[in-house]
């Protein structure tokens, strides 16, 4: 996606995978205060490290508890970010047709992504918001319920929106939504996107509801990534065009 982006922008830059160990990862992040660099992306499980290695990390990436992005500064200050929180934004609202603000909203899952999609929903302005998990706790506030409670059932019942943030889907079988309880005008919104059509995809459209997997938030956070370490906007459908192929591909596996 983002080597697409800096050919389709005419930039002279490349976007190189760089899997290390963690007791690597503070000379990393370091080497990327050099002159020649723009920033980094971060996966899991380096994201609370890196936080603590860069110079700033923004409020919405303080607040989510996690950096899955860093730009350098022209002086090279290191600044990390967030763009998990509105690229589900982008996503879900895209799969939605009509604006978070408002909508009813049942999240499945706890981790770094369910984080990040409380602070979304939160900015958004929903109307409600319930987050169910296997083990209950809190996230910035947000009172977590166990799946299998009554009050997550109840919630479902009356969701305009329900995501499955956990890797059920993907890395574990099965389903984290019990999509039969769901009124028949939500949409569900899978964050997996390998596989392509998740079982809950599959059975969200087998009863006829809206569904979407989570190929738009990841096109949609890359997008913003890329504007903040170029300054190049409208690479979406670049990125789109590059990475859905792969994504289609059956023989891809997480």
């Amino acid at each position: 996606m983002h080597n697409a982006a800096f050919a389709a922008a005419g930039i002279d830059g490349r976007y190189e995978l760089m899997e290390i160990d963690e007791e690597n990862v503070a000379g990393a992040v370091a080497a990327a205060r050099s002159e020649g660099w723009l920033g980094l992306g971060v996966t899991a499980p380096y994201k609370q490290l890196v936080a603590s290695l860069v110079d700033e990390v923004e409020a919405d990436a303080r607040e989510i508890g996690a950096v899955n992005n860093v730009v350098r500064t022209r002086d090279g200050r290191l600044i990390g970010f967030n763009t998990d929180a509105p690229g589900f934004r982008v996503g879900a609202e895209k799969a939605m047709a009509f604006p978070l603000t408002g909508a009813k909203v049942v999240v499945a899952g706890a981790g770094g992504v369910a984080r990040a999609i409380v602070h979304a929903c939160r900015v958004a302005g929903v109307a409600s918001l319930t987050v169910g998990n296997r083990s209950p706790r809190q996230i910035n506030g947000v009172r977590i319920v166990p799946l299998d409670s009554n009050e997550f059932v109840l919630a479902l019942q009356e969701a305009d929106l329900a995501v499955n943030a956990t890797t059920v889907g993907m890395i574990d079988a099965g389903m984290s939504i019990p999509v039969e309880e769901l009124p028949p005008t939500a949409t569900v919104f899978d964050c997996v996107y390998v596989p392509a059509e998740t079982p809950l995809v599959a059975a969200a459209g087998a009863r006829g509801l809206s569904a979407a997997n989570g190929s738009e938030m990841l096109i949609a956070q890359a997008a913003i990534a890329f504007e903040r370490w170029t300054g190049v906007s409208g690479m979406a459908d670049v990125m789109r065009a590059a990475v859905m192929p792969l994504l289609a591909d059956p023989t891809v596996t997480a």
